[in-house]
């Protein structure tokens, strides 16, 4: 049975039990802020276990990309080592939202399993929670044990801790018991050795859990009790490659076919094959897996970065990128060539593998070059670190100093002691790394109390598009506390005006007013499990009290502006550039706004222009506000509305149309383009392969844009004596600017030339090596150039030269090639020693480096303790 054909009888199995099918969730999350990256199936529904709001379709089912990087099996330095933990993996499931409950999931798990998958019943193991002696005091789940007693031998039924058979999301929220169902493929004969009973939930990579039936029946609160839920919920996931193992009969995840066409490609583009030498089968299958996770999270909107989600997958690519390095002798690129495959295997059921396939090899393919780049220079850095190490131990904090600036793996840099016979301080490395985890945890910790009720009320109704103001109540509230914002107060109201922070816009700000006439300030609006939540520093003196709330209305209109003008600016992107320009991603704030989009190469002066005048046309066209909700999606997109990609829509959207410009849109706009009064570009740059950003300013950030370049127009001119023609006037002095800069260059060569002969009568012997520290009238160039032109006269050179410009100290040495390398000199490290005496530091090569410092007059201290390096 082929992976698309066991995908396919499993939404066919559960539409056939009255389900509703729905597509995957994007794998990045962006408007939930507790996540990330979805990783379980059941995030796009936490809304409807939190009983935020009622879900439209009591029974759903659906197969689920999902990402986890961290947690039990699940440390990125640990995928790749065994056969059946991965970084993104597919999750089936099927969900009951107070509709069926224990007994129609155990039984319809067990008929799909056995009946339309035809597994083996011999080999089946299930587990029922056995109850717990701690705070929760929690019974035995005789409803599940008695369910599964009907269906299957004592024997197979495993009585399961609070650890393995007890689920809940969080620290608070929605929990219960549940019942997993493992499977032993072990052959026949190890069966017989040792009951499979006894390896459940032991690790073993062939007696493997491959369904969890998650029953939640109750609400855990911020204090740690647990409370019923007022409606029972069924939240099923079952690992989809596992699953594929077992019906395909194979002994891996990575032999199914959902990896294997990988795993060919792979061992074709390196040369090495699968299944003949430990490390390199670890190698590929990192590569494999991460390859995958990576083309998601792309495909999905999310490129790499160096912070939150994109940092994420910054890591998991450069790991795979060091696995192929080190053990697959992969010196270029080659792991965007996988995205192929990737497309052709899994296109038919993901579609944005196929639709992003150009944009997810050109991201893949330029961060494959730039840390390839990195490694190279880590080798050069590890290099120095060694040379300059006096024991056969290297410092941890170095090699950590290693891994966190220059984003070298540590365990390339272990491997290459050992080559060396050398040892790395692992302890060491390990305390520094754990310093910055508890640093990092520290900064994004969050602390939540429970929300207090005041009164009940399910629906909450936005009317911001309508409305900057309305008298509200105020429906609960909690505390919570995070280093960065230290105690703050989440509010939610009866309904709002405020818009919450989504689609890449901001959230609104403003307060509210008590009838007594105090004032609470209202600095951030979110939206969290679909309820939106203001926060407030402070709470109002009369919690249950009448309060109107204020939109600030100059900030909504500035960012509505710059909102606006992000859908013109995408019209005019593709009117300018061509219709493969898509938005990639964008920022929408009062002061500004930013618009990433697919494009090959930078924007000209002229194409600049084009897309401005574009723009500013359709603003003073006066072109009105065309808004329409809850249009069927279909609808809309037969109506011509651009869909975002990486974005999960509804099965009613709102449109929002000026012109011949109509989006799928869920955030504020102005009621007429005139209300924008200008556009105005002020920068456009790359971001990745093949991703263009440009930033943008409107309406009275655009006059204070104009008034500051016409205030240093006005200064530039009076510098120029008031030239009448600006222009002319600075092209005339960089021409005499960069003639006086030749005679200088010219100049100092002569000087330098002068030097050469001086420098070299004044060398002196020092342990057999040709020894000189002098302060010379130089610059850095010069430096250079006269310190090569002796080096190619003399030979065994070790050569320090200082010099003093504009008040900073600048030094540097080189060494003899056969010099460095015959007695172990290195002239990157001698300089960072030397560079301590001039309150500065540097680096190079190991022939040649230079330091800058800030204090010039510790120059005498650095030539004297230089010839300590001869000794």
């Amino acid at each position: 049975m082929t992976s698309q054909e066991v995908r396919a009888q499993f939404l066919n199995f559960f539409k056939g039990k009255e389900h509703k099918i729905v597509p995957s969730a994007p794998m990045v999350i962006k408007d939930d802020p507790t996540l990330m990256f979805t990783n379980a199936g059941m995030n796009q529904f936490k809304e409807f276990f939190l009983g935020n709001s009622e879900a439209k379709s009591k029974r759903i089912a659906d197969t689920q990309k999902c990402l986890r990087v961290s947690g039990k099996h699940n440390d990125l330095e640990e995928v790749g080592k065994d056969t059946y933990h991965h970084t993104m993996f597919e999750m089936l499931g099927n969900w009951s939202f107070g509709d069926y409950f224990k007994k129609e999931a155990i039984e319809w798990a067990w008929e799909l399993l056995t009946e339309t998958y035809q597994i083996d019943k011999d080999s089946l193991y299930v587990s029922v929670f056995e109850g717990s002696n701690d705070a929760d005091n929690l019974e035995m789940d005789q409803e599940a044990f008695a369910l599964w007693k009907a269906i299957v031998p004592e024997s197979r039924i495993i009585m399961g801790n609070k650890k393995d058979n007890f689920w809940e999301m969080g620290d608070q929220g929605p929990c219960g018991p549940c019942s997993e169902i493992h499977v032993d493929i072990r052959s026949k004969e190890e069966k017989e050795k040792v009951p499979g009973a006894t390896l459940v939930n032991q690790d073993h990579p062939e007696v493997i859990e491959i369904w969890n039936l998650v029953f939640m029946q109750y609400n855990r609160k911020a204090d740690g009790r647990l409370e019923n839920l007022p409606e029972k919920h069924v939240d099923t996931g079952m690992g989809f490659e596992r699953l594929c193992m077992v019906l395909q009969g194979v002994k891996s995840n990575y032999d199914t076919d959902v990896f294997s066409p990988l795993i060919r490609e792979i061992e074709t583009i390196t040369g090495h094959k699968y299944g003949k030498s430990e490390d390199v089968d670890i190698a590929i299958r990192v590569v494999a897996d991460h390859a995958r996770a990576v083309s998601f999270a792309i495909a999905d909107g999310q490129l790499p970065s160096n912070t939150g989600a994109g940092y994420v997958i910054r890591r998991i690519l450069r790991r795979a990128i060091r696995y192929g390095f080190t053990f697959l002798d992969t010196s270029k690129p080659f792991m965007y060539r996988l995205v192929k495959v990737l497309g052709e295997t899994m296109g038919k059921s993901f579609p944005e593998l196929v639709e992003q396939y150009q944009l997810i090899e050109n991201v893949i393919k330029e961060e494959e070059n730039s840390f390839l780049s990195t490694l190279e220079q880590g080798l050069v850095l590890l290099e120095s670190i060694i040379s300059s190490t006096k024991d056969k131990t290297i410092s941890g904090e170095k090699a950590f100093e290693l891994y966190d600036t220059f984003g070298f793996p540590i365990d390339l840099t272990a491997l290459i002691l050992e080559e060396k016979g050398l040892q790395l301080d692992r302890d060491g490395f390990d305390k520094a790394l754990q310093k910055q985890k508890d640093r990092s945890r520290a900064a994004s910790e969050v602390s939540k109390e429970d929300w207090t009720i005041l009164t009940s009320d399910s629906e909450q109704e936005f009317i911001g598009y309508d409305s900057l103001e309305t008298e509200v109540k105020i429906v609960k509230y909690r505390k919570v506390s995070t280093k960065k914002e230290g105690e703050q107060y989440q509010l939610v109201f009866n309904l709002t005006p405020f818009y919450a922070e989504g689609g890449g816009q901001v959230g609104d700000k403003g307060y509210l007013e008590a009838s007594n006439g105090d004032v609470t300030y209202i600095i951030d609006t979110k939206r969290e499990n679909n309820e939106i939540v203001h926060f407030a520093e402070n709470l109002p003196k009369d919690i249950t009290g009448d309060f109107k709330a204020s939109v600030d209305k100059k900030q909504r209109w500035r960012t509505a502006s710059n909102h606006t003008a992000t859908h013109l600016l995408h019209q005019g992107l593709r009117e300018v550039l061509g219709n493969h320009v898509e938005q990639k991603g964008s920022a929408v704030h009062s002061k500004y706004l930013r618009f990433d989009f697919s494009h090959f190469s930078k924007l000209t002066v002229k194409e600049l222009r084009d897309v401005e005048n574009f723009v500013n046309a359709r603003i003073e066209g006066k072109l009105p506000l065309e808004e329409n909700r809850n249009v069927p999606l279909k609808e809309a997109m037969a109506d011509g509305a651009m869909a975002l990609f990486g974005e999960k829509y509804g099965d009613t959207v709102r449109t929002v149309r000026f012109g011949q410009s109509i989006e799928l849109c869920g955030g504020t706009h102005v009621k007429n383009t005139s209300d924008i009064w200008h556009f105005k570009i002020v920068s456009e740059g790359a971001v990745a392969a093949g991703i263009r950003r440009i930033e943008a300013i409107t309406s009275d950030a655009v006059r204070k844009f104009y008034f500051e370049n016409n205030r240093m127009f006005y200064e530039i001119k009076d510098l120029l004596n008031k030239a009448q023609d600006p222009v002319k006037a600075v092209e005339s002095l960089q021409e005499e600017n960069t003639a006086l800069r030749k005679q200088v260059e010219q100049l100092l060569k002569d000087k330098a030339k002068g030097l050469k002969s001086e420098l070299i009568s004044e060398l002196k012997e020092v342990n057999g090596v040709q020894f000189l520290a002098k302060k010379v009238d130089l610059d850095a160039a010069g430096i250079k150039d006269l310190a090569f032109e002796i080096g190619g006269q003399t030979s065994n050179l070790f050569l320090l030269l200082a010099s003093e410009k504009e008040g900073k100290a600048l030094l540097g040495c080189y060494i003899s090639k056969d010099l460095a390398s015959n007695k172990g000199l290195n002239a990157g490290t001698i300089v960072r020693e030397l560079g301590k005496h001039i309150q500065g530091g540097g680096g190079g090569q190991p022939f040649f480096a230079t330091a800058g410092g800030k204090n010039p007059s510790g120059i005498p201290d650095a030539l004297k303790a230089v010839e300590a390096f001869l000794e």
